[in-house]
This record gives C-alpha cells, structure tokens and sequence, in this order.
C-alpha cells in the first residue's frame, strides 16, 4: 500500500509500529498494537488525549490512555475472571487497510479477524474494522462484523482519555436526568442531577445515548464527546486511592484526566446475526473559549513517544 505523503509509520521499537499523522488540520498517532489511537492534536487546540508518562507499549500490554478499544467485552469478563479484562482486541496487532488524506484530514482504516488465539478466549468468528478521521475533529468508529454461522453478543467501548486542566474543577454536562450505576462502588441506580464533579472515585455507568460536553475552565475550553451505535456512556476518574494501585500511571496523575466513555455497556448489549455489523462510533470536537489568555498544554519535545 503507497501512504499519502501526510502518513508514515514509524517503530517505536522493533516490531512496534505506530502510524504517524503530519497534516496541517491536525496531527496524531496509532499504534497498530490494540488499534490505540494514542494521540491528537488539532491544529487550533494543543493536544486532546492524554497518555500517561509510565503508559507501556509493549506487545500483549494494554496501554493506558489515549483511546483503547473494549472488546468483545466491557469491564470484567461476566463469567471467568481470568480472561483478559475489556476484552482481548486491545493487544492485538492490526493491519493498517487503508489510508487517505483530503484537505480535511486524514483517514485511517485499521483491520483485524479472528485468530486460534482469539478463539480460545472468545469461540466466535469476527471481524472488526477502525476507522479513524484526522482532522479539526476527531472521529473513530470501531465496526465489528459476525462472520460465522451463529449469532453471538458483544459489549464493548471507546475509553478515551482526555487531558484537563484540573479534573477537580472540570464538569461534564448532557447527562443530567439518566440513570447510572457506581460502576464497582454501587449496583443500585441512581438518577444524575445536574452536570458531573469529580470530586471522589468515579466510575459511573449512565444509560445514555446523548452528546457530552466536559467545561474546562482551566484550560478555557469544552470538549464535545458526540456519538452513535450507543446506549451507554461511562465517566471515569480513579481519584487519589485507586491511582496509587495502577502501576501505569502516577500516583498524582488523576487531576490531569478524565475518561468520558462511547459505550455498549450494562444493558447495552449487541447481538449480530450471522452477517451482521454495528458500528460504534463517536466523534470528538474541541472549542476554545478564549484562545489568546488561557495557554494550551503541549506534547513533550517529540510527542510522547521518542
């Protein structure tokens, strides 16, 4: 396949590849390991995803931030805890299918099938596709087909992180009046008042199909989390406790981020036919509420990934 002169893939290290976008709408990143989109920068924001600085890129590790793709299952796996949790697709390695630029962006087309290793954990014959647009806005969709004879279910997400300014003085509006659950902290469903805080744990399952907007007055911008193929949205923060336990990412990291989450989750379930795709999709979009006062934060010299 000849790349667009926007596109190169590059190794992070031997047998690593990532898929490295120069446009002048937008830069960003793709590790083929996991299909991960691992960076983007629009050209009238600074960068939009975060990634943790103890982030691993290592093959069968999943990595912490960015986008990680949740599938064919969401959270645990509902039967048998030693199965990979979100699933198995996130340390797989994926073909880049296609490439394209336009005076838009960059498009990006990532493939995967089912393996004998896939198999073994999940007993279904699948394809799934990424296809990720580069541009002032930001737009990926994971399609996952049925290529077998028997109809199977899946759950799964879009878990993406984005960086704030403060996590602490953030909110998160368009959830006001659906129900959630506590994700591990509550089973019990609980109606959403007015916009999100975090200002404790959060690990919220919401039954939503709604847009999110997350207002950082820090940063002076909203972010706008658009989406389709979805009942679901979950809202992540680990807070001070739970960041000590993940060895991936600094224990003071959690006023730097916040997981707004495309999902088909709880009571969200998929079910293909033999034949049958669905498309889970959200697309990104940043405004800037005053570009010349607030400063933007900035990759690290060479993009997190020298």
């Amino acid at each position: 396949m000849t790349l667009p002169p926007s596109v190169q893939i590059i190794d992070h290290h031997a047998g690593y590849p990532i898929v490295e976008v120069q446009h002048r709408e937008a830069t960003g990143r793709v590790a083929l390991h996991g299909g991960h989109v691992l960076e983007w920068v629009p050209a009238h924001s600074g960068p939009v995803l975060y990634m943790s600085p103890q982030a691993l890129l290592e093959h069968g590790k999943p990595i912490r931030g960015g986008i990680p793709v949740c599938w064919p299952w969401f959270g645990p796996h509902p039967s048998d805890s030693t199965k990979p949790a979100h699933g198995f697709v996130r340390t797989m390695m994926w073909e880049l299918d296609r490439a394209r630029e336009s005076a838009s962006g960059v498009d990006l087309v990532l493939r995967i099938a089912d393996t004998a290793e896939s198999r073994a954990l999940w007993p279904h014959a699948f394809e799934a596709r990424m296809h990720i647009h580069f541009g002032i806005e930001l737009e990926v969709g994971l399609e996952i087909t049925n290529t077998g004879d028997s109809p199977w279910s899946s759950t799964g997400a879009l878990h993406t992180y984005f960086i704030v300014g403060d996590s602490r003085q953030i909110s998160i509006h368009g959830l006001h009046g659906t129900q959630y659950v506590e994700g591990r902290l509550s089973p019990d469903k609980r109606p959403q008042q007015g916009p999100v805080v975090i200002d404790q744990e959060v690990d919220r399952l919401y039954a939503s199909d709604a847009a999110v907007i997350v207002d950082d007055p820090v940063l002076g911008r909203e972010l706008r989390i658009e989406k389709a193929g979805s009942l679901s949205t979950v809202v992540w923060n680990p807070w001070i406790e739970k960041s000590t336990r993940l060895s991936d990412l600094p224990d003071d990291a959690y006023p730097e981020f916040v997981c707004v989450e495309t999902c088909n989750a709880g009571e969200d379930v998929i079910t293909l036919q033999p034949g049958e795709s669905h498309l889970l999709f959200t697309r990104l979009c940043v405004r800037q509420l005053n570009e010349e006062a607030i400063p933007q934060p900035s990759l690290p010299e060479g993009g997190f990934f020298v």
